[in-house]
């Protein structure tokens, strides 16, 4: 099977982006998500693909941090890594997703190839725990 990671993201650009910066990483596939509702099913159907989740906050439904704390409260999903990308201009926001469980926090406007870095380091840590 194919490792996955798992982009959730209301807005259609930035999601589009980040899947073109994470198509080009070998052997991964990219999937995506408009909203945490549809992610969680999918995190659901596919247990042991996700390899990692990159999530904005800001959402309709459930939000980002509520999705966090439930992807975290999963024994089976627990040890996914998380990295959150959001446009929230409270100063405290990136100590508030770490301390819910975010394994990194990007600030919008982001750089793409950073996230990108991140995500390969996470990945690489990953699956030598593995």
């Amino acid at each position: 099977m194919q490792p996955s990671v798992l982009i959730v993201e209301d807005a259609e650009t930035c999601a589009s982006i980040l899947e073109i910066v994470f198509s080009s990483i070998p052997g991964l596939e990219v999937i995506t998500a408009p909203n945490a509702d549809r992610a969680w099913a999918l995190l659901e159907s596919k247990p042991d693909g996700i390899r990692a989740i990159v999530t904005d906050l800001h959402m309709p439904g459930m939000d980002g941090v509520e999705f966090i704390e439930r992807v975290r409260s999963h024994q089976r999903h627990a040890g996914v890594p998380i990295i959150v990308i959001t446009g929230s201009t409270d100063p405290d926001m990136p100590e508030q997703a770490r301390a819910r469980g975010a394994n990194a926090v990007f600030m919008k406007p982001y750089s793409p190839a950073r996230v990108r870095e991140k995500l390969e380091e996470l990945l690489r840590d990953e699956s030598q725990l593995n």
